[in-house]
């Protein structure tokens, strides 16, 4: 009988290396593909060659796939092969060679401070869920969360005496972030009454819950985001991740150091984090051609 790579692959994602549901999930995209390729040469995955490999990315190139989701792809497809390697179902990688496409990183898009303090004044704190909402947006801000990891805070996850949030970040790692003085008042505030409110007769151990008690989803914060940007005025596409940029850019433009950002951000590597001194930068630049009379 033969093995189901994929299958046995996806679990030591999940189990062995830790990673996120959703990074699983974009592997498993990524091989879908690649199995499809091999079937419709009546080939197991197992089995492909660095041509073969070459063929695919060449095909995937062809229907319209991008730069940076084809760098992904063979991300995949790499970590499956040495995923087999390490195995011994194979005896060399057949990615090892192979060249990934590269792409021009773009640089992050983020809120001036200005657009911040409007964003974050537009919830209004008299009702349940404008104090969810204000608190919500506050420690966003105030911590650089991801999405996944704001909705998903625990009430005990909060601690309030010390103005911290512990979170858990990708690859199921913990980490500890401050968060500044408006984003502790806010969410105290919420926490007195607001809350309650919205649990109405329910329970919930989450910080963040929607009415009737329910978790708020990721998909439901991003709704409520953009519709304070409209409100707002704010004409960039608005998004959580534009938020957690602004919070990582402000720092730095402050004069915080890289690391301390890296450790506040949950990044595994700091050259993740060092694209945002390239957003000072080039913010540098137009300062000076704006008000430099030599410009």
């Amino acid at each position: 009988m033969t093995r189901d790579w994929l299958a046995e692959f996806r679990s030591y994602l999940r189990v062995e290396k830790g990673l996120a549901t959703n990074s699983v999930l974009a592997y498993m995209r990524d091989l879908q593909k690649l199995a499809a390729f091999a079937a419709a040469r009546s080939r197991e995955v197992a089995t492909l060659d660095r041509e073969s490999l070459e063929e695919w990315s060449r095909e995937l190139r062809q229907q319209g796939l991008g730069a940076r989701s084809l760098q992904r792809a063979h991300v995949s497809a790499r970590g499956f092969y040495r995923f087999l390697l390490q195995d011994r179902a194979i005896a060399e990688d057949p990615t090892e060679k192979l060249q990934a496409p590269r792409s021009a990183r773009p640089l992050p898009r983020f809120l001036s401070r200005d657009e911040v303090e409007r964003l974050l004044s537009q919830p209004e704190p008299s009702t349940p869920r404008g104090a969810r909402d204000r608190a919500m947006l506050e420690l966003l801000y105030a911590s650089g969360l991801r999405v996944s990891e704001l909705v998903g805070l625990t009430v005990a996850q909060c601690n309030l005496r010390l103005g911290i949030v512990t979170c858990m970040g990708k690859g199921s790692k913990e980490r500890v972030v401050p968060m500044g003085r408006a984003a502790l008042e806010s969410i105290k505030a919420y926490l007195d009454e607001p809350r309650a409110a919205l649990l109405g007769h329910h329970a919930s151990n989450h910080l963040f819950v929607s009415r009737l008690g329910a978790r708020l989803t990721r998909q439901g914060f991003w709704k409520i985001l953009r519709a304070y940007g409209r409100k707002t005025g704010i004409r960039k596409a608005l998004a959580p991740h534009v938020v957690r940029h602004s919070f990582a850019t402000h720092l730095l433009e402050n004069g915080a150091d890289l690391r301390s950002v890296q450790m506040m951000l949950g990044h595994a590597d700091i050259s993740t984090t060092q694209i945002y001194t390239h957003v000072t930068r080039e913010r540098l630049k137009q300062i000076y051609r704006k008000y430099h009379p030599r410009a």
